[in-house]
């Protein structure tokens, strides 16, 4: 079994994950490369093992999150590390390290921080002990980490941070998933993200079982209430809107009202999004809507929190998007320690 996230499209580098047991060997690849012609264990190559456990995840664009990897590493590292340059020649000593967790929760951001040591090293290897996207207790070891001593002591900060931060996203966006598991209603982030984070942020709130919203701006139109004043109304602001956008992106509006879902209808936008409704309210939006079309998605918002998921949730609506997860979530909190011998 394999999976293949290839990005050749686009021309950058293709991720092969090859099975090997209950593992999956990363290998980096140039673009358009025939796969079939390349060995299942390439042991000159480097390489990361993850365990991806019966997740769907797709991991951001190499090129794209290098160069952020890059930016935090000089932002830490500065003119040097002056500690570990005082002890530690250069690419002269390979060792080892384990990461803990001190907390229970979810584990998300292995490759990346496996990333951040290859940047430092490129022949530097992180085997996770346990699945990205998997509880884990505290005391766990989560992985560890062979690389060069100095890679190992330059890189811990932004890689255990990258991770800690993921992980806390990812454990928070499961706890909100579980209330409205056994229901058909999907649980949705939103661009209410840390500038610079934001793919990295939604790449966690996907492993803990949640899907994006859009990425950006350029994704699809959604017309909020600021939107609506600018445009002096809802079916100004669509029609005005719809004329101007390429084909096929959406058009999503924000409701607080029912005359406003009325509106929103009548100008056949593809998403309404209830605002804030009170749950009587939001209920009979949704007969509105569902009465006028069964194409049109429903999405409710606003002041969504795991003791008020469920019954938003029960109104029959199609998707929920919150913050939460994002801005509400504390890091899970992990440790590096050096494993020396001898």
């Amino acid at each position: 079994m394999s999976l293949l996230l290839s990005l050749c499209e686009v021309g950058v580098i293709g991720e092969h994950y090859t099975a090997t047991g209950s593992e999956f060997r990363l290998h980096f690849f140039a673009p358009h490369t025939n796969l079939h012609s390349v060995p299942s264990v390439l042991p000159d190559q480097p390489f990361l093992v993850l365990n991806m456990k019966h997740l769907d995840v797709v991991l951001p664009l190499s090129l794209t999150i290098d160069r952020l990897l890059q930016e935090w590493l000089l932002e830490d590292i500065g003119r040097g590390d002056r500690t570990t340059q005082g002890l530690v020649a250069p690419g002269t000593k390979v060792g080892q390290a384990l990461w803990t967790a001190k907390a229970p929760g979810m584990v998300a951001g292995l490759p990346i921080a496996a990333r951040v040591f290859q940047l430092l090293d490129p022949r530097s290897t992180l085997i996770p002990k346990v699945a990205e996207g998997e509880r884990c207790d505290r005391g766990v070891v989560i992985a560890s980490i062979e690389a060069t001593l100095d890679a190992l002591l330059t890189g811990e900060r932004v890689a255990l941070n990258l991770a800690m931060r993921l992980s806390g996203i990812a454990t928070l966006t499961h706890q909100y998933v579980e209330k409205i598991a056994d229901l058909p209603v999907r649980l949705v982030d939103t661009r209410k993200t840390t500038p610079g984070l934001r793919l990295l942020e939604k790449y966690a709130t996907q492993v803990g079982g949640a899907i994006n919203h859009r990425m950006g701006l350029d994704d699809a139109v959604m017309i909020k209430d600021n939107h609506i004043a600018v445009a002096g109304g809802i079916g100004q602001a669509i029609e005005r809107i719809r004329a101007r956008i390429p084909y096929p992106l959406t058009i999503e509006v924000e409701t607080e009202t029912l005359d406003q879902v009325s509106e929103a209808l009548q100008h056949q936008a593809d998403i309404i999004m209830l605002d804030n409704m009170p749950l009587e309210r939001m209920q009979q939006a949704v007969q509105l809507i569902r009465k006028t079309s069964d194409r049109i998605k429903i999405e409710a918002s606003g002041n969504i929190t795991l003791d008020t998921i469920r019954a938003v949730a029960e109104t029959g609506i199609d998707f929920i998007s919150t913050s939460a997860p994002i801005t509400r979530s504390p890091w899970l909190d992990l440790s590096m320690r050096m494993n020396i011998e001898g």
